[in-house]
C-alpha cells in the first residue's frame, strides 16, 4: 500500500559482466549516476531515502527506460540484480527474484497488487503488460519476501511500478520506436507512446491521460518455418487519472486503465497424429480505482477501493479444441492504513485488507471459484538516532481455507558514516494455492494430452524465510555494494503423478507440497567513473540453489547472473551505451531427468542524440552478437530475438 513519490535520478548498479571477463570496457547496467538520493516507498509504505530503506531495494527511473527500447515490463527490468528471466512455457519468460519462481513475485501499479495471472492461466505472462512505458514514472524491485505488508504473492519480492502524476503545469511526451531483425525472420517491433498531464482547476483537479500501441512479428523456428520461434503479438493500452485536491491535506485519485493485445503462434499437437494449427490468445484488461490520501497534523492516511479484470480467451484453428478456451480472473479490493508519529522515535502505521478472488473457468465443475481474503497488518519504525533504525512488521492473514497466517518482519539499519551504511534483517513471508490448484472440483489437459490434472483441497501454503544482510558505500564518483541472503523455502507445490504415469492420456496428476528448497546467495554491484566521460556499472549475484527433498540443485536457475553497463556522455547532447546481460548455465528437468542449459550472453548497444531541447534521436542494436536459441538440443525453453536494429524519436511538449 504504496503512496506515490516523485523520484528523481538514481544510482543503480548496472547491468551485467559477461562469462567471466568483467572487462570494465564492456559494460552496462541499468542504473542512471545519483545526483539526488531517490525516495521509495514500497519498503514500508511510507516515504523513505533509498539508502535508509529497509529492504534490498533497485529503482529504475523513467530517464533510463528512455534510453533503451521497451515494450513491457520485462523488457524494463532487465540488468536489474537479482533478477532473471525464467521460461514459463510457449517461450514466454517470467520474473524470478532471488531464485524464487515467477509465480512468488507480486507485481504493484502504485501499491496496488493487478492479478496474478499465473495462478489463474497456464504460462502466463500476463502480469508484464498492464501499464502502458509512457505513463512509468519509476519502478521499485523489492528483492525477498514482503508478505509482512502484501500478503500472499510476495513470497519471492515485489515490483511495484509508479505511474506519472500530473503537476501544477500541462507536460507532454511521445515516443515511437521501431525495430528490424537483420536475418529477415519476422520479429519486426513498433511502439508509440504517449502521455499528457496537467491541471483542469489549476490547484484543485489536474489529470493524466497514457496510451500506447506495440506490435511484435512473430518469429518462425530455423529448421521449421511452419512452426513459432517467437509468438507475435499486438496490443494497445490506455490509462486516465484524475486528481482532487479538495485542500493541502488531501488528494483523491480516479483511476481507470484498459489493455487488449492479441497474440499468436504457429504450433503442432502431440501425439502419434500430430496436426499443425495456429493458437490465439486475445487479453482484456481492465482496471478501476478510487484512492484518497490525506497529510494530517496528527500523521497520514491512506483508503482505497479497486477492482483488476483480466479476460483471457484462446482460439485454435484446423478443428483443435483448447482446454480452456475462455478464463476471467477478477479481483475487488479495499484497504487503508493509519502512520502516526509517536514519542519522537516512533513512526507506527497500521491497516487493513479485503480482498475477493474469483475465476471462472471451464476446468471447474461449477464454472468458477472464489476466495475471500482478509488481512491487518502493523509496522513500527524506529529511528533510535540519525544513525540507527529498526523496522518492525508483522501481517495476518484469514485465508478461507487455512485460517490465520502471520508474515512477520525485522530489519535493522546503520549508517556508519556519510558513505557507508549497513542493512540486515529477516523475514517470513507466505503463498496460498492458487483457486485452481485449491479446487477439488477443477481438471484439466496438461503436457499436450499427455495428463489430466486435478486441483487438491489439501494443499497448505507455500513459505519463505528470508535473512540477508549488505553493505554500501557510495564515494565521490565511484561506488561498492555487496550482500548476501539465505531463503528457506517449505512446501513448494509441483504436480505429482499418482496413477498410470507414463501412459499418454491416461496419466493422472495431482498438485502437492512435495519440495524443501534452500536458496543461498551473494550479490556485489558497483560503479566508477573513468576518464573521458564514461561511467561504469556492473552487478553480480550467485545462486546456490538446492532441492532438498530430491537432494540436487533446483531446476531453471542459474547459479552466475551478472549485468553491465558503460555509458559514455561526451556531451549533455550525445551519451552512448553498452548493456550486457549474462546467464550462466542451468539444468532443467523432464520427468525426472536433468538436462542441461547453456551460459549465454547479451550485448546491447543505444545511443541517443538530443536535437533540441524537446526532441531526441535513438537508435541501437539490440542482441549484438546474435546469440541463437534455435537450437532444440540447447533445452532452452524460451528464445531471443536475433540481432535487431531499431531507431526511434522522443518528443517534449
Amino acid at each position: 500500500m504504496s503512496r506515490c513519490t516523485r523520484l528523481h535520478v538514481l544510482p543503480k548498479p548496472a547491468r551485467m559482466i559477461t562469462a567471466l571477463a568483467l572487462l570494465p570496457l564492456s559494460a552496462l547496467g541499468a542504473a542512471e549516476r545519483i545526483n539526488l538520493e531517490p525516495t521509495v516507498v514500497t519498503a514500508t509504505s511510507t516515504e523513505r531515502q533509498l539508502n535508509d530503506a529497509p529492504a534490498s531495494v533497485t529503482v529504475i527511473s523513467r530517464e533510463e527506460l528512455a534510453l533503451r527500447p521497451v515494450q513491457d515490463l520485462e523488457d524494463a527490468l532487465r540488468g536489474t540484480p537479482g533478477l532473471q528471466f525464467t521460461g514459463i512455457g510457449m517461450a514466454r519468460r517470467g520474473v524470478s527474484i532471488r531464485g524464487m519462481g515467477s509465480e512468488h513475485t507480486l507485481i504493484l501499479v502504485n501499491g496496488q497488487r493487478i492479478n496474478s495471472a499465473a495462478g489463474a492461466v497456464a504460462h502466463a505472462d500476463f502480469d508484464l503488460g498492464w501499464v502502458p512505458v509512457e505513463a512509468i514514472e519509476r519502478i521499485e524491485v523489492i528483492r525477498g519476501p514482503m508478505s509482512s505488508l502484501y500478503g500472499s504473492e510476495a513470497l519471492g519480492g515485489v515490483v511495484n511500478v509508479i505511474t506519472r502524476r500530473g503537476t501544477d503545469a500541462w507536460h507532454g511526451a511521445a515516443q515511437f520506436n521501431g525495430g528490424v531483425r537483420e536475418d529477415g525472420r519476422g520479429g519486426q517491433t513498433h511502439h508509440l507512446g504517449v502521455y499528457a498531464g496537467g491541471p483542469l482547476v489549476p490547484g484543485v483537479l489536474g489529470l493524466s491521460l497514457s496510451g500506447e500501441t506495440r506490435r511484435r512479428q512473430d518469429t518462425p523456428l530455423h529448421n521449421d518455418a511452419s512452426q513459432s520461434e517467437i509468438e507475435g503479438r499486438d496490443a494497445q493500452s490506455a490509462s486516465a487519472t484524475l486528481s482532487w485536491t479538495p485542500d493541502t491535506a488531501q488528494r483523491i485519485d480516479f483511476s481507470y486503465a484498459n489493455g487488449l493485445e492479441d497474440r499468436w503462434r504457429n504450433t503442432r499437437s502431440a501425439g502419434r497424429a500430430p496436426v499443425e494449427y495456429e493458437s490465439s490468445d486475445r487479453i482484456e484488461r481492465e482496471r478501476f480505482s478510487i484512492a484518497h490520501s490525506g497529510d494530517w497534523a496528527w500523521g497520514s492516511s491512506t483508503l482505497r477501493a479497486y477492482r483488476n479484470t483480466l479476460e483471457r480467451n484462446q482460439r485454435y484453428t484446423n478443428g483443435v479444441v483448447p482446454t480452456s478456451p475462455r478464463q476471467e480472473l477478477t479481483d475487488d479490493i479495499i484497504d487503508g492504513s493509519l502512520s502516526l508519529p509517536l514519542a519522537d522515535i516512533h513512526l507506527v502505521t497500521f491497516g487493513g485488507e479485503w480482498r475477493k478472488e474469483q475465476l471462472e473457468d471451464g476446468g471447474f465443475v461449477t464454472g468458477d471459484a472464489q476466495n475471500i481474503h482478509r488481512a491487518l497488518f502493523l509496522q513500527d519504525e524506529i529511528q533510535f538516532d540519525p544513525s540507527w533504525s529498526l523496522v518492525l512488521g508483522n501481517r495476518f492473514d484469514q485465508h478461507e481455507q487455512y485460517g490465520w497466517h502471520n508474515s512477520p518482519r525485522a530489519y535493522l539499519i546503520h549508517h556508519v558514516n556519510d558513505a557507508l551504511t549497513i542493512k540486515g534483517g529477516g523475514g517470513r513471508g507466505f503463498k496460498a494455492p492458487s483457486l485452481k490448484q485449491l479446487s477439488p472440483g477443477y481438471s484439466a489437459i496438461g503436457g499436450g494430452g499427455m495428463f489430466t490434472i486435478y486441483g487438491n483441497p489439501d494443499l497448505e501454503p507455500e513459505t519463505n524465510t528470508t535473512y540477508e544482510i549488505s553493505a554500501d558505500y557510495q564515494a565521490d564518483g565511484w561506488s561498492l555494494n555487496a550482500g548476501i541472503f539465505q531463503n528457506n523455502v517449505r512446501g513448494l507445490i509441483q504436480t505429482v503423478c499418482v496413477s498410470d504415469c507414463g501412459q499418454r492420456g491416461r496419466e493422472v496428476r495431482n498438485y502437492d507440497n512435495v519440495d524443501k528448497a534452500r536458496i543461498r546467495g551473494l550479490e556485489l554491484g558497483g560503479g566508477l567513473d573513468l576518464p573521458a566521460n564514461l561511467r561504469w556499472d556492473l552487478n553480480y549475484t550467485y545462486l546456490d540453489a538446492i532441492d532438498r527433498s530430491a537432494d540436487r540443485r533446483l531446476g531453471d536457475r542459474a547459479r552466475h547472473l551478472a549485468n553491465t553497463r558503460l555509458q559514455w556522455s561526451p556531451s549533455a547532447a550525445f551519451s552512448a551505451q553498452l548493456r550486457g546481460e549474462y546467464v550462466g548455465s542451468q539444468l532443467t528437468y523432464s520427468s525426472n531427468t536433468a538436462y542441461g542449459v547453456p551460459a549465454y550472453s547479451l550485448w546491447h548497444l543505444e545511443l541517443t542524440q538530443r536535437i533540441t531541447d524537446d526532441i531526441s534521436l535513438r537508435g541501437g542494436i539490440e542482441n549484438l552478437t546474435d546469440e541463437d536459441f534455435s537450437d532444440a538440443s540447447d533445452n532452452f525453453t524460451f528464445a531471443e530475438p536475433g540481432r535487431t536494429y531499431h531507431i526511434g524519436v522522443s518528443l517534449r511538449f
